[in-house]
């Protein structure tokens, strides 16, 4: 299936979550422009790849989740570009990850404060619209990064890998851990994570294939991306399905809960777990014989692009466009794809080979 199907089709179940990134265009867009035609207005004008980078701007950050271990890594990332680039960070946020008024309530301050750029990680793709098209009204770039929101509600949005390589990747790693036979399931985040659902989505693509004839997914758990719901929600999978081999999680959250479930169970080794976790989260699981393998790309540097991108298109250097291109300092040269979507790179995958050698 190629990613652009894969992307209607995702939008067609309200499901397409991950990082993101506002701009607005530096020439021949008014705001009245913006105001007629939503975020759509915000690639219009002409970007201008040569003009000097703006200092002395601010970013709001607004995560997932605040206090999440990953959405900090990611955030701290971003606020070092930001120091370097001579711009200020600020941080805001819900302690839940499924408190979508809180995040629009958050959009409407920054957007109240007049920052120039927010970039936020949606915990549903079109909840946050109306607020963001709001923000772009008042010349601010929105950069969605990790769960992106629909394309016209911001200018760029930043994507931890192709969410094809994602998805396909953690079927095949599940699948050369049980033989290519069995029972699986998957542990997710909230019902409504773009991100998380875009990736279900070619999961259930890649299952298709007939080399995977032998396997069969039994059920999709929702953890909320909370650690205990997501350990009670592993619990349960194995109650109800006795004969599972295997658990992929892609999210940071509910991996971690998935295995501190099984390394204290009779499942131990024997029910195999992937899906993207952190380093210092997986790494002891993966030595006590838990989990064989998992992936992930490096959050900091999600959080890094993020900022990097926000203000590229505050100095006008991008718009959004697909096939602009711009530098992100140290991490070179990147160029945007269709729908302002900007891939960081493939995701790395961790095993006891390699795992030390990694601290985030």
């Amino acid at each position: 299936m190629r990613k652009s199907s894969i992307r209607r089709t995702c939008a067609a179940l309200a499901a397409v979550t991950s990082l993101a990134l506002a701009a607005t265009a530096c020439g021949g867009t008014t705001k009245e422009d913006v105001k007629d035609e939503g975020g759509k207005a915000a690639a219009a004008g002409k970007a201008d790849p040569n003009a000097a980078t703006k200092k002395g701007l601010t970013v709001g950050f607004l995560p997932k989740q605040v206090n999440n271990p990953y959405f900090t890594v990611a955030d701290k990332g971003g606020e070092k570009a930001l120091k370097e680039l001579g711009s200020s960070y600020k941080e805001v946020g819900t302690s839940s990850g499924t408190d979508t008024a809180g995040q629009v309530s958050y959009v409407n301050t920054l957007t109240q404060q007049q920052v120039d750029a927010i970039a936020v990680s949606a915990q549903d793709p079109g909840a946050l619209c109306t607020a963001l098209k709001q923000a772009m009204k008042n010349d601010i770039k929105v950069v969605t990064y990790d769960s992106d929101t629909d394309p016209e509600c911001r200018n760029a949005f930043i994507s931890q890998a192709s969410a094809d390589d994602i998805g396909r990747t953690q079927v095949q790693q599940m699948a050369e851990q049980i033989g290519n036979k069995g029972e699986i399931a998957i542990l997710s985040a909230a019902q409504t994570a773009t991100n998380q659902n875009a990736w279900i989505e070619i999961m259930k693509d890649e299952l298709k294939d007939p080399k995977y004839k032998d396997i069969k997914l039994v059920k999709v758990a929702y953890g909320d991306d909370d650690a205990q719901k997501s350990f009670q929600q592993t619990q349960g999978l194995l109650q109800e399905h006795p004969n599972l081999k295997g658990i992929i999680s892609p999210t940071t959250v509910g991996i971690k809960a998935a295995a501190q479930y099984l390394s204290g169970s009779k499942y131990k080794g024997k029910v195999k777990l992937t899906g993207l976790g952190t380093p210092n989260d997986m790494r002891k699981y993966v030595k006590n014989g838990t989990v064989e393998a998992f992936e992930l790309w490096d959050p900091a540097k999600l959080g890094e692009l993020a900022a990097r991108t926000a203000v590229a298109l505050a100095s006008g250097q991008i718009t959004g466009k697909e096939g602009e291109t711009f530098e992100a300092g140290a991490m070179g040269e990147y160029t945007i794809g269709e729908d302002g979507v900007i891939n960081l790179g493939k995701p790395t995958v961790f095993t006891a080979d390699n795992v030390d050698q990694f601290d985030f």
